[in-house]
This record gives C-alpha cells, sequence and structure tokens, in this order.
C-alpha cells in the first residue's frame, strides 16, 4: 500500500509548480488582452477626435492624422482658406426626345418650318412656294443638368436642338440656360426677370404665343424673399431691336452729312446702323403665391442706344414697360394663363416680332429714331379630362403702334390661336395633336395666315438626384 501511495503522493507535489504556473499565464494573457482593448478604445477615440478636427478645420489649422491612416497631400492654397469643407454635390440629369410630324396647309419661311412663327409668315402669296408641306422634325428634344451644392449653392446648364441666329434652320446644340446661384445671387443666362414663365400654355409647338414676353437673358438678379412672395431686381443685357425702316436701302451719300468718303464705300443705311448700348437694362418683379395660383407685376427700363457707322453719329432713346400676369387655379389640376403686356422700346422681350426702335418720319432729311410702343395679350387654358388626356385651347396677339418711317412690309400685328389633344399613355411620355392657326399684319396693310397640324411623341427622362 505504501508503495501506490508514495508514488501519486510525488505526482501530486510534482503537479503543483506547473498549476500555479499556468495560473500566472492566465492571468498575463488577461491583462494583456484588458491593455490590447483599452488601447483599440483610446485608438477609436483618437480618430473620433480626427474626423471632429476635420470638421471644424479652418485655414491655418493644424489636423492630427491617424496613426494608421494613410497621409494625405499638403493642403492647397485654396483648400486653406475655405471656412468650411464643401458642401456635398447633388447633381441631376434630366430633358426629353421629342419627334414632330407636322402638315403646314400653307407655306413659312423654310428655316422655321417646324414650327408656327407668326412673324415667318409671308403676306405675299407664293413667297416661298406652292401651299402645303409636310415636315419632320426633332429640333426640341433637350438636354439639361442642375444641382447643387447645399442648400446656398445651385447651378444649370441646359441646351436643345433649336438652331436660330446664324444657325438659322440648323439642327444643332443651342444654349438656353447657363445660370449659377450663390444665396439670392444669381448671374448668368436664364429667363428675363420681366417675365413669368408659369403661364407658358401646356402646348406643342415650339413657338408659343406670340404676344408673351418671353426671353432667355443674360443678366445678374437679386431675390429678396418675403416668405411665400419674391421681389427680384436685375441689370440685363441690352440687346436693342432696331429698323431703318423706309431707307434700308438708301445709299450712304444721299444722306444728310454723309461721310465724306461715301463714293468710296458702296454702303446703305441698312448696312450702316446698329445698336450702341452703354448701360443695362433694369428690370424690378413682385411675384405673389397664393392658393388661388399666383399674380405677377413686372417693369422694365431701358437706354437704347445706336450709332451710325460711317459718320460715328450716335444718339439714344428710352424705353419702359409694364408687364402683368397670372395664373389660376381652378378645379383639379386646371389652370387659366393669362398676361397683358404694355410698354415702349420692349420688343426685343416679346416671344415674336417685336421691334424696338424705328424711324419717326419718312423725310430722311428730318428723321430720327424714336421708341416703338407695343401691346401684348395671351390667354389659355390647361384643361385635364383626366390623370391620362388634357387640351389646351388659347389665343394671342401682338400689337405694334408702327411709326412714319418703317417700310410698308414689315412686321405690325400678329395672332396665334391653338387646340390640342394630348395623352400620356405612360410614366414620362407623352403623345398629341395640335392644331394651330396664325395670321401676320404688315405696316402697309398685307396679311397672311396659316394653318397647320402637328402630331408629337414626347419622352421624358430625368435620373433624380445623383448625390456625391
Amino acid at each position: 500500500m505504501h508503495s501506490l501511495v508514495r508514488p501519486t503522493l510525488a505526482l501530486g507535489i510534482s503537479l503543483l509548480p506547473l498549476t500555479a504556473l499556468a495560473t500566472a499565464d492566465t492571468e498575463r494573457i488577461e491583462a494583456l488582452e484588458s491593455m490590447v482593448e483599452q488601447q483599440q478604445q483610446m485608438l477609436e477615440q483618437m480618430q473620433d477626435e480626427l474626423q471632429r478636427l476635420r470638421r471644424e478645420q479652418s485655414g491655418g489649422a493644424i489636423v492630427t492624422e491617424s496613426l494608421d491612416a494613410p497621409q494625405e497631400p499638403e493642403p492647397t492654397l485654396a483648400s486653406t482658406t475655405t471656412a468650411d469643407v464643401s458642401p456635398p454635390l447633388s447633381v441631376r440629369m434630366y430633358g426629353f426626345a421629342m419627334a414632330d410630324a407636322i402638315y403646314d396647309f400653307k407655306r413659312v419661311d423654310p428655316n422655321w418650318n417646324d414650327t408656327l412663327r407668326v412673324s415667318t409668315i409671308p403676306t405675299t402669296s407664293g413667297t416661298y412656294g406652292n401651299d402645303g408641306e409636310f415636315v419632320f422634325g426633332v429640333r426640341q428634344s433637350r438636354l439639361g443638368i442642375s444641382g447643387n451644392y447645399g442648400d446656398d449653392i445651385t447651378f444649370l446648364l441646359e441646351a436643345e436642338l433649336f438652331g436660330v441666329g446664324g444657325d438659322e434652320g440648323q439642327t444643332t446644340p443651342r444654349l438656353r440656360h447657363a445660370w449659377a446661384t450663390y444665396k439670392n445671387f444669381g448671374m448668368g443666362q436664364y429667363w428675363s426677370n420681366f417675365m413669368d414663365i408659369d403661364i407658358f400654355p401646356n402646348t406643342i409647338d415650339y413657338w408659343g404665343p406670340t404676344g408673351m414676353v418671353f426671353y432667355r437673358n443674360q443678366q445678374a438678379r437679386y431675390t429678396f424673399p418675403m416668405a411665400e412672395d419674391a421681389f427680384s431686381i436685375a441689370l440685363e443685357d441690352p440687346g436693342t431691336a432696331l429698323t431703318v425702316g423706309r431707307f434700308r436701302d438708301v445709299d450712304s451719300c444721299d444722306t444728310p452729312n454723309p461721310n465724306p468718303d461715301c463714293e468710296s464705300v458702296d454702303s446703305t443705311l441698312g448696312s450702316l446702323f446698329q445698336a450702341h448700348n452703354q448701360l443695362p437694362d433694369l428690370s424690378m418683379r413682385y411675384r405673389n403665391n397664393a392658393d388661388f395660383g399666383h399674380f405677377q407685376v413686372a417693369g422694365m427700363l431701358r437706354q437704347l442706344g445706336y450709332e451710325r457707322l460711317d459718320t460715328g453719329a450716335d444718339d439714344e432713346e428710352y424705353g419702359w414697360g409694364i408687364n402683368t400676369s397670372a395664373g389660376v387655379n381652378l378645379w383639379g389640376q386646371d389652370k387659366l394663363k393669362l398676361q397683358v403686356v404694355y410698354g415702349e422700346g420692349i420688343g426685343n422681350y416679346m416671344n415674336d416680332g417685336g421691334i424696338d426702335l424705328a424711324p419717326d418720319s419718312g423725310n430722311i432729311a428730318s428723321a430720327d429714331a424714336e421708341t416703338v410702343p407695343l401691346l401684348g395679350i395671351s390667354a389659355y387654358y390647361d384643361h385635364y379630362w383626366s390623370e391620362r388626356w388634357s387640351t389646351t385651347v388659347g389665343w394671342s396677339m401682338i400689337d405694334l403702334d408702327t411709326t412714319d418711317g418703317q417700310a410698308s412690309n414689315e412686321f405690325e400685328r400678329g395672332q396665334i390661336a391653338q387646340i390640342n389633344l394630348l395623352h400620356y399613355p405612360a410614366h414620362n411620355v407623352l403623345l398629341g395633336s395640335e392644331f394651330i392657326w396664325g395670321e401676320r399684319e404688315d405696316v402697309g396693310g398685307n396679311t397672311g395666315s396659316d394653318y397647320r397640324v402637328q402630331f408629337s411623341l414626347k419622352v421624358n427622362f430625368d435620373t433624380g438626384d445623383l448625390a456625391r
């Protein structure tokens, strides 16, 4: 028995140091794990503090980097002089592809045959060929990019395919808007402060109401928020629309006080007079928004300068205008859209046919320039039969109080009327037909009219918010 107990006792005594050693190792491991955990918490606190410092960083501030974070490049001057980090960028792309099929029962200027712009209607039969023309067009198609940096900074860049000016008649990109704002200040090309885009009717013909103020202009604008309302003041680009009237083809030598060297220059007055604007246009607008819809009153003041290139003679006149408009909510989505504008020398702000300056006399020896008064009226009604069907009907007119020095074939009065039936068969899709009638009257009394039928397919797209 003693021989059995002694080995067992000896084995137990020999295991005591090993057990103590194992206990000590376990305690050390636990202590090391506790230290690692504490260090990890400290590292996380340091990283949190680094993020806070980055958010609060100001010019010249030193930011402590995380030990395991990749080193960033040295800050540039722009970054060190910015009070706050850049706010998040939000961007969206939008636009539509639109195709028009038109049958014109008469004819207009071929550079404008895919829209009924009243001033392009001929007043002499056969000017552009025999009556009747079929036209396909895609020039209304549009692409835009808009976005913002937070609440204070916005931008808009938008173009379409309807060429004008030197690109008349072409399917080519044309800038519509290039507009940027910082808080309440905006600058670039945008809807004139003198107009009300919200009264443009739900029609598919491109040009729209002839008697409406409609102009995208370069400008600098400040808007004063007034709860739901707004008051804005703008300085706008002063493009003057002038005509030398019946003297267009008069030889420059046959005028009072001609250039002594006129014999050596084969020129007419039509090529010698041009706009000479030294001050921007001043526009002011007040808009009231309420449950009934909105109404707006806008005013315009202008200095209209002109000069003669061969003699250097120049002069100026002064123009003004008042534009009142309203969009009245009826029932459902129905809306009545109204505008009346009157002024002198505000023709280039009109959608069609306007003239700012014209000769005041038919006698070249005594003729001077004067501002041309005009009246514009627009009245349209947008009616929605259901969510998928709508009709717009309306009429618009512009009437110029012409001068004694204007040519007999110049534009004096224009009218347009439209009615359509539009269908929205799917999200972002429009199919519709429209009947359009227009009439032009010249200074000399000649008139011309046109009527056409248009069918269009329009597919909108919008990427929504592409946040950074």
